[in-house]
């Protein structure tokens, strides 16, 4: 620096991470920061000149002064090479210290006021104290440089050549691999000669490091060729043994020892025990020999005599359950009271029940839950489709690659002896020439059997007594009826739409945000948009369905978001059919208006309730009676009941005599693609019959179920609560229903028993009188007059309440 330059000046400057310059040294290295590429920008539009400066945090992105080292290296630019939009390389060069003073700028590019610092010339640069100090560098650095085995010649051949103590230290600083602390150490020191001892220090604990590195180095690789030499001799020997026939006795011993140490029952104990000594008599090569290994490893993998400490406490149960799942009310109590009698009698026999219900009401996960509230291991087993009893009781060792059934590789997986097997999709078992797997459950799922239970496989006893099962099902038609004799059943039915409401507030949108990374702030769904989504975009008992509607909403709102094109969505429901992209499912076909030969009924489907309707029309003809609409044969013979029943009562009905004779009848139920059966729309029928007959309308807003007899009585159905919620969905209002199923309004829907009017019925003509609208008064003489209701409109008040 001339006397004529300023101490102080303004300069762009360039934060480096990592990294560090040094006067009078060349350095190249890639800028990708906005701040760092505006600076060059910057320093080229004048004298080429930045300030260069490390960091202390090299994470930082945006650093401050706090964030910046004091000292640095004003540097000339003698490059830029540019890489892309965002990168370039650049080549520098080293000119002079400088101290940042005030970091006075930070966009778009750092900028500070910095003193250039004086360069100290060595006072005794002939000195036998600066001679010392380079004989010390020198050799520290020849032991360096053929330690590392990577100083390029060149490096080396300038470090010799150099006698300037201040110069060699700074060169030598910038050309080996030291921390950036320790290279920000050595451009911090002012004076030459404390700047070579702090060097030579660097390098000696260097040249320890790359010592001890191939000391290291040497163990290993002495180890690794001892363990080879091991092995090939290992090789040989066994090689050597196959050709003589000799056995591996250190093999043997291993196996019996650890048989040994397992403390089996005596049969078991001598069973495997007694392999063992097969295997010593065997060639070590042998097929037969393999088999044996592989048997005695599975054998010795079971956790015998492992079992988790259970945790069998109700209110612990109880807050578990409460937490994954919502409603299932019964379900839930049921669960506790079997965990109740384990808190009782911690050593009673394992519990075997069987969770049946439609598709995606948490069967599954309500096991699971069940394992996590016990604190037992769990292992799931999915046997839809499987067809070969050795699914379950596992293969015969007599077979190549034969192994344990899924049974006993359950236990393996869970590791302990009293896990909580689920056994999933029980009722989709199969059957073939190879077996029956329903009938290889038979022992699994007794409790007086299974305490020794034997794998093909394995051909020792196992006791699955204290193992607690779990089966699942969509329904128990398909399963056998000795093996559904062996479980307790606990139906789930169909979720209402309240709780569907709940269970997607509670559970499945929080869920589903956090997969799609947004905030509860960023997407809002009001609980009638969630109700129309149920309503209009979902057909099932479950929320499966109702769960990929919410993924598709979250979908949506990530682009919206992403684009740029709102910060936050609120979904209406008339946005509905944008965001799910699909039409809503079209309404249930039912009557609003008061028509003759039209009546609602209320069917049960798989996947909740529906409006039935049914249609009746009388034309003149010879007494036919037709029936369309894919009916099974049940609700045919329900019909001709309906029928007769009319027929026995025309006379007190009003209807004419011989309408049999002379009146075709024709039953028809809309949407006949769709299979029809059952007997529960009986009385709809049959209301529907009168009114065509005698030209009477039926009262809107009504729907009905109910089983008819020829006698006219009202029998009981079942599916009232699935039947009940269709009603309230399709905006009816009253619902008739038998006597006999008032005890099942208790488990129906509080919001479904508020909402609708249920009159109880015990016959047909308390139906009638319900049902059809009031006669105009110059017919009302010749009407028959059906029996009031009385009592039972006092009970559907009742009820109502």
């Amino acid at each position: 620096m001339t006397p004529m330059e300023p101490a102080t000046i303004n300069m762009p400057v360039l934060a480096l991470r990592g990294l560090t310059v040094f006067p009078h040294m060349n350095l190249t290295f890639d800028v990708e920061r906005p701040i760092s590429i505006a600076a060059l920008e910057r320093a080229m539009e004048g004298e080429q000149d930045v300030f260069l400066v490390t960091q202390r945090e090299i994470g930082v992105e945006q650093p401050e002064e706090k964030d910046l080292y004091q000292i640095g290296t004003v540097s000339h630019i003698r490059q830029i090479l540019r890489l892309s939009s965002g990168s370039a390389r650049v080549m520098v060069e080293g000119r002079r210290r400088a101290r940042l003073r005030r970091l006075w700028q930070s966009s778009p590019y750092l900028q500070a006021n910095i003193e250039v610092l004086p360069e100290e010339a060595p006072s005794e640069a002939r000195s036998p104290r600066a001679e010392a100090l380079l004989r010390q560098a020198w050799s520290l650095f020849s032991e360096y440089a053929q330690l590392s085995g990577s100083v390029p010649g060149e490096i080396v051949t300038a470090v010799m050549d150099s006698r300037d103590v201040g110069y060699l230290a700074d060169f030598i600083a910038q050309n080996i691999p030291l921390r950036h602390t320790d290279k920000q150490g050595i451009l911090e020191e002012l004076a030459p000669f404390v700047r070579m001892r702090k060097l030579n220090g660097l390098l000696a604990r260097e040249c320890s490091i790359l010592g001890f590195e191939h000391e290291m180095e040497g163990k290993i690789r002495d180890q690794l060729i001892r363990t080879q030499r091991d092995q090939i001799l290992r090789t040989q020997i066994r090689v050597l043994q196959n050709e003589l026939g000799e056995d591996d006795e250190d093999e043997v011993e291993d196996y019996c020892r650890k048989i040994l140490e397992l403390q089996l029952e005596e049969e078991a104990e001598k069973h495997l025990l007694k392999e063992a000594g097969k295997l010593s008599r065997q060639p070590y090569g042998s097929a037969e020999a393999s088999v044996i290994r592989n048997y005695l490893d599975v054998c010795l993998e079971m956790p015998w005599n492992t079992e988790t400490r259970e945790r069998v406490s109700v209110e612990a149960a109880r807050k578990v359950l409460e937490k994954d799942h919502f409603g299932l009310a019964k379900v839930k109590e049921r669960i506790l009271e079997t965990i109740a009698v384990r808190q009782m009698n911690p050593k009673g026999k394992g519990q075997i029940l069987c969770l049946v219900g439609p598709p995606g009401v948490g069967k599954t996960s309500i096991a699971i839950s069940v394992a996590k509230a016990l604190n037992r291991k769990l292992a799931r087993l999915s046997l839809g489709g499987v067809r070969d009893e050795a699914d379950i009781r596992g293969h015969r060792r007599t077979y190549i690659g034969s192994m344990p059934g899924r049974v006993i590789d359950a236990i393996i997986r869970g590791g302990s002896m009293n896990p909580l097997l689920l056994l999933d999709e029980i009722d989709k078992l199969g059957n073939d020439y190879r077996g029956d797997p329903a009938s290889a459950l038979l022992e699994v799922l007794d409790s007086e059997q299974n305490h020794s239970f034997r794998d093909h496989y394995m051909e020792i006893p196992v006791d699955l007594s204290r193992v607690m099962f779990i089966t699942t099902a969509n329904t128990t038609d398909t399963i056998p009826q000795p093996l559904l004799d062996r479980m307790e059943v606990i139906r789930l039915s169909s979720y209402t739409d309240e709780e569907k409401v709940e269970i997607a507030r509670r559970h499945l949108l929080p869920k589903q945000l956090a997969e799609h990374g947004l905030k509860k702030s960023s997407l809002r769904v009001g609980d009638d948009v969630l109700r129309a989504v149920i309503r209009d975009y979902t057909r099932e008992s479950g929320v499966r369905l109702l769960e990929r509607r919410i993924a598709a909403l979250c979908r949506k709102t990530d682009m919206k978001l992403v684009s740029g094109e709102t910060k936050r969505v609120t979904v209406m429901e008339e946005d509905l059919p944008k965001f799910l992209d699909c039409q809503p499912y079209p309404p249930a076909l039912h009557t609003e208006k008061e028509e003759t030969g039209v009546v609602n009924g209320l069917a049960w489907t798989e996947t909740g309730g529906e409006i039935l309707e049914v249609e009746v029309v009388v034309c003149e003809g010879t007494g036919k009676l037709e029936l369309t609409g894919n009916l099974g044969d049940v609700m045919k013979e329900s019909a001709q009941a309906a029928l007769s029943c009319i027929r026995s009562r025309a006379a007190v009905l009003g209807v004419e005599a011989e309408f049999y004779k002379n009146k075709d009848i024709h039953v028809h139920f809309p949407e006949g693609a769709v299979p029809k059966d059952g007997p529960s729309a009986g009385i709809a029928v049959t209301t529907a019959m009168l009114s065509a007959l005698t030209d009477r309308k039926v009262k809107a807003g009504l729907a009905m179920t109910g089983e008819v007899t020829l006698r006219g009585r009202v029998l009981a159905i079942g599916g009232l609560k699935e039947k009940t919620m269709a009603a309230l969905r399709n905006g009816i209002g009253t619902v008739l229903i038998p006597k006999d199923n008032i005890r099942d309004l208790e488990e129906i829907d509080q919001t479904v028993r508020a909402a609708l009017n249920f009159i109880p019925v015990e016959t047909v003509d308390q139906v009638f009188a319900a049902a059809l609208v009031p006669m105009p008064e110059a017919a009302r003489e010749e009407a028959p007059v059906f029996p009031p209701i009385g009592r039972e409109k006092k009970e559907a008040a009742v009820l109502r309440q």
